[in-house]
């Protein structure tokens, strides 16, 4: 009897090993591919020795093969991070638009439903504010951002086109900050790097006057979002993100003041193109998915900082 199974790439980056947990949660088989460029083993080791989970190392710009029926293909690999997507900007690329385009072939081939990890960057250095679904976005394609921003457009419009042309079963889901146990403490966000410098006692690094806005949102909320999304009718973008919005200032003070940390704030100039303000609508996944978060940050952050704290004792 046919086990319903699902094909994760990305699946042992910090989003994509936790959607492989959930998805193993609820019954369902799963297939994880990554090249490990920035997915790292240590996020799926707990899941080597389940029946249910399989790994297979593999580049997803390159043709993608799995053997048997496939259900589900949900597309997480892509560098996601700043620091990673600024180093690595012709892999970004191809992971956006080869990688899209070889995932949703498999989909095609094995007519599975389709998950795309989009990004609430698409909106660029929004001018609409909160962002809402029909939002087109304010996006610098020369940029060093528009290597990630215009990647994950393209792969929104080529995975809209195999929907209408192919009529493969799509979804995509912009996500918005999120965070929690499993993200790299070099990663270049804000919350890793700001975490990081706290419990080393470092000066903590605010870019710009740190009155620009983020909205941050725990993990497990997240996922949940994406698994109902995926499991939902909803053929155009859903906003999945935490709308309570909070200046990066702000931000780096409850940082300090969650870990006990004598760090002091400095500032340094704004990167290019950093947006100012970043906030999701999210009246779609209540309305549609029933969803909202349930998290909140100092829940969250205490959450986070434990898991840092951990990681910082081993290396």
């Amino acid at each position: 009897m046919h086990k319903t199974t699902a094909v994760v790439t990305g699946g042992a980056g910090f989003l994509g090993s936790h959607l492989c947990d959930k998805l193993l949660k609820e019954g369902i088989k799963v297939i994880c591919i990554d090249n490990l460029l920035t997915g790292n083993l240590d996020n799926i080791s707990h899941l080597f020795g389940n029946n249910n989970f399989s790994f297979i190392k593999h580049d997803v710009t390159n043709y993608i093969y799995v053997g048997g029926k496939i259900d589900y293909v949900l597309h997480f690999a892509s560098p996601a991070s700043p620091i990673d997507y600024l180093k690595l900007p012709i892999q970004t690329l191809k992971v956006g638009s080869l990688g899209t385009h070889k995932a949703l072939g498999l989909a095609k081939d094995k007519n599975a439903t389709f998950l795309l990890a989009s990004t609430s960057e698409v909106y660029g250095d929004p001018i609409v504010h909160p962002q809402e679904e029909e939002y087109w976005g304010n996006v610098n394609p020369i940029g060093p951002r528009g290597v990630y921003d215009e990647a994950k457009r393209f792969a929104e419009a080529l995975t809209m086109a195999y929907y209408r042309h192919h009529g493969v079963n799509t979804r995509i889901v912009r996500i918005f900050n999120t965070y929690g146990p499993r993200m790299r403490l070099d990663d270049g966000r804000a919350l890793p790097a700001f975490v990081g410098q706290a419990l080393r006692g470092e000066e903590i690094t605010v870019y710009g006057d740190g009155s620009q806005t983020r909205s941050f949102c725990y993990v497990s909320d997240l996922v949940e979002g994406i698994f109902r999304l995926l499991k939902s009718n909803e053929t155009n973008p859903v906003n999945i993100g935490n709308p309570d919005e909070i200046t990066i200032k702000e931000f780096a003070e409850e940082v300090i003041k969650q870990t006990g940390s004598k760090s002091k704030i400095v500032y340094k100039p704004l990167p290019e193109d950093d947006p100012k303000v970043r906030q999701p609508d999210i009246s779609k996944a209540k309305k549609i998915l029933g969803w909202e978060p349930k998290v909140g940050r100092a829940e969250g952050l205490k959450l986070t900082v434990d898991y840092f704290k951990e990681i910082l004792l081993l290396t």
